[in-house]
């Protein structure tokens, strides 16, 4: 009777998957292909809500309350929450996985106008290659039974990220260094500092811009011969509607949050080098 306890006691404890809980899509995408079927995921943020203004539903607040971990992304809502969701679950352990990335200032057309830190740090392949080794150290620390598995996993993603990061450069290699987009939200100051782009930002302080500086940016656009202007789902695009019909260029809506991650870039990528 006692084996039979110890080998449903075994069995059990090898069958337990992880409950990790997540900021925001992209990384889900990211503990998914790493943590396979040895993890289950709770994503805070959805797509088309934005990580700014983002507040739980209950619905997630019980679902922290069982998580093992929560993995942090470094984006604005958790300095307000996630104090709050480690009162609510006192065992849950708290990591980042932004250790190791050096943050920019966020800045829309990299002049010295700076606001504050850019979260969006897994807009760049080499970020996340540094936010996967620490989900990989993560999961084998807390789950060494399955160590192999996860290194497994790791390595296929990375070799993935890789070769994204060369089809982007293939993309990018008759384009000059310095070339400008144009965005709505500054969203994408790391994928422009890894491929020597430059984003032109419409928004001004978390702010449509005034008339005044509409005209400039409709000048500055068409002096820049801007292609396309990017809008995510999480902002208004009336103002980038507004500029792109005076520059004869199309709106393109892409988030940053998409869960599809590499196709995300990619589509970013070829409107901007599209000739």
């Amino acid at each position: 009777m006692r084996i039979v306890w110890v080998t449903i006691f075994l069995t059990f404890t090898i069958s337990a998957k992880l409950s990790i809980a997540v900021s925001i899509l992209p990384q889900q995408t990211f503990l998914r292909a790493i943590g396979g079927d040895r993890v289950d995921i709770t994503v805070m943020v959805k797509l088309g809500s934005s990580p700014h203004t983002y507040e739980p539903k209950p619905s997630q607040m019980r679902d922290i309350s069982h998580a093992d971990i929560y993995m942090r992304a470094g984006v604005e809502f958790e300095d307000t929450w996630v104090g709050r969701f480690i009162d609510i679950n006192k065992r849950m352990r708290v990591y980042d996985i932004t250790k190791g990335i050096q943050k920019l200032t966020i800045s829309g057309d990299n002049s010295d106008n700076h606001d504050g830190l850019d979260p969006h740090i897994w807009t760049s392949p080499i970020n996340v290659k540094v936010m996967a080794k620490n989900i990989v150290d993560i999961l084998i620390e807390s789950d060494n039974t399955n160590g192999d598995y996860y290194q497994h996993n790791y390595e296929l993603f990375i070799a993935r990220v890789e070769k994204l990061d060369s089809e982007i450069k293939a993309l990018f290699a008759p384009i000059p260094k310095g070339a400008r987009f144009m965005v709505f939200h500054p969203s994408w100051g790391y994928f422009a500092k890894e491929y020597g782009l430059v984003q032109l930002a419409i928004e001004v302080e978390g702010k449509n811009p005034k008339p005044k500086m509409v005209a400039k940016l409709i000048k500055r656009a068409k002096a820049e011969g801007i292609k396309a202007l990017f809008t995510s789902p999480e902002f208004s695009d009336k103002t980038a509607k507004l500029i792109a019909s005076e520059i004869g260029v199309p709106v393109i809506k892409i988030s940053p949050l998409d869960p599809n991650w590499s196709e995300t870039l990619l589509r970013l990528a070829r409107a901007i080098s599209a000739k």
